[in-house]
């Protein structure tokens, strides 16, 4: 395959993740999500700012991007650039998946890295939690799923959306590589759950500092 068609694929699932749902969401009520709440744009703050249905609207679109990158992307790139025999050569067809797979991978990435650099927004975004649920839905569901139990055990006990988000996002590469045989997912598995913790690091010191705000307070402490 020629580069290009990674190139494009990796372009086209950034600009996918890109779109700043939150942020948009809260403009068209005339806020700028960015001075209220936490600051970010993702759907944890969104929820709190907004309401609860706004904020679950941005949280499913969110997931949305991150799942059609991965779904859709992939298949419409190779469609230009692969050869016409490429889907319909029948013993080629463990090399036809592991190129989908890692076009796939490419695409997850792409899509989570839009999402927490935006380029509308001068590359400060949210921190990937849904998004990555949707990449993940699309490579892992069986890891996604274990993921989702251990953010809700983490939230009921501790009553911070933050402590759960990093409880999924160390469990997250631990579960792909017990339930994916997939050295390159779980690679890239390992770098996104870092990814995730890192950008909860503001969370973090708030929990250190005592300040960090629990679910269902109406404010978060800045």
């Amino acid at each position: 395959m020629p580069i290009l068609s990674y190139l494009l694929t990796a372009l086209g699932a950034y600009l996918l993740g890109s779109i700043p749902t939150g942020y948009l969401a809260a403009k068209a009520k005339g806020i700028d999500i960015r001075t209220v709440g936490s600051g970010n744009i993702g759907a944890t703050n969104a929820m709190r700012v907004l309401g609860k249905p706004v904020g679950i609207g941005v949280l499913l679109v969110d997931a949305l991007k991150g799942f059609a990158a991965v779904m859709w992307l992939p298949l419409f790139v190779l469609n230009q650039f692969a050869s016409p025999d490429f889907w319909t050569t029948p013993f080629d067809l463990h090399g036809r998946q592991n190129l989908i797979a890692t076009f796939s991978v490419i695409a997850g990435v792409g899509a989570v890295l839009g999402h927490n650099y935006t380029c509308w927004l001068k590359f400060k975004g949210g921190k990937g939690i849904a998004t990555s649920a949707g990449v993940f839905l699309a490579l892992a569901p069986l890891a996604l799923g274990i993921c989702v139990v251990v953010f809700a055990v983490a939230l009921l006990l501790t009553r911070y959306v933050s402590v759960g988000s990093i409880a999924a996002a160390l469990a997250l590469p631990v579960a792909v590589w017990f339930t994916r045989d997939d050295t390159l997912l779980r690679l890239v598995t390992i770098i996104l759950g870092a990814l995730a913790i890192y950008k909860h690091k503001t969370n973090i010191q708030r929990l250190i500092a005592g300040t960090e705000n629990r679910m269902g307070a109406k404010k978060e402490s800045k």
